[in-house]
């Protein structure tokens, strides 16, 4: 099979605008996951509305498509590009691009789910630690929720705890129950793609903010791949002073 990595990049955020090109250590964020993907998939592009945005991929040698400034989500920017970039791929890959410490390794797990002809999208999932800090983890809504079913697909993905552990205190809940967080990678088939950019919003996803619920809601599974390394989504100027600190100490 061959596998397009999409990496979805605007240059508006309310919370970080410029996100995208913030320096960490001498490299703009989004070279950095650029980098983190590109020798795991047959091909990778940067997907932007923002000439800014443009010009820093160029400037890396790095591949790049201009796409409207008018997307919802970046399911619908990694759609507008895979269209302009042209057919030949088996599965598309939406990499998001504030994850510069996104492991190879989990490129791989994702991948390896389409090995099963029948999976129509895929995502993965890690679970929480028993150590984890139950206030600022697992009950953080910033990071959804996954339940998962034995055939390793998502029934639910949740900002609230889920599922609720009856007869038990909530400080007690790691050690008795695996709850899985969501890492927000998809993969989908090319027609699978196009299908669910042509949904509208659903109830759940209106409630959740959480678009893959719209997807679920309409009957399309997902499979589940793991992984137990840990990723740092970069939110908020903060963030980045975290995540340059930790690029200091691994380097």
């Amino acid at each position: 099979m061959k596998f397009i990595g999409i990496i979805p990049a605007r240059y508006a955020s309310s919370r970080f605008p410029g996100k995208p090109l913030a320096d960490m250590a001498g490299k703009p964020m989004i070279q950095r996951v650029y980098e983190q993907v590109k020798n795991c998939v047959d091909s990778v592009y940067v997907a932007t509305d923002d000439v800014r945005i443009q010009q820093a991929v160029l400037h890396f040698g790095g591949n790049v498509v201009m796409t409207s400034q008018n997307h919802r989500s970046g399911t619908d920017r990694c759609f507008e590009a895979y269209q302009k970039i042209g057919q030949g791929y088996d599965i598309i890959i939406n990499i998001q691009g504030d994850e510069p410490f996104i492991h190879p390794e989990q490129i791989e797990s994702i991948k390896a789910c389409f090995t099963d002809e029948s999976v129509q999208i895929a995502t993965l999932v890690k679970p929480f630690n028993e150590s984890d800090d139950f206030e600022t983890v697992l009950f953080n809504p910033n990071s959804p929720k996954v339940v998962v079913n034995k055939n390793n697909e998502a029934m639910y993905f949740s900002r609230s705890v889920v599922p609720y552990i009856r007869n038990k205190k909530y400080t007690e809940w790691l050690h008795s129950h695996t709850f899985y967080k969501h890492i927000g990678m998809y993969a989908y088939r090319p027609n699978i793609l196009a299908e669910i950019t042509r949904l509208p919003q659903s109830p759940l996803e209106q409630a959740e903010s959480l678009e893959q619920l719209r997807w679920l809601e309409n009957g399309y599974r997902i499979k589940v791949g793991y992984t137990y390394q840990e990723t740092i989504g970069i939110d908020t100027p903060e963030d980045l002073e975290k995540a340059i600190q930790l690029l200091d100490a691994i380097r």
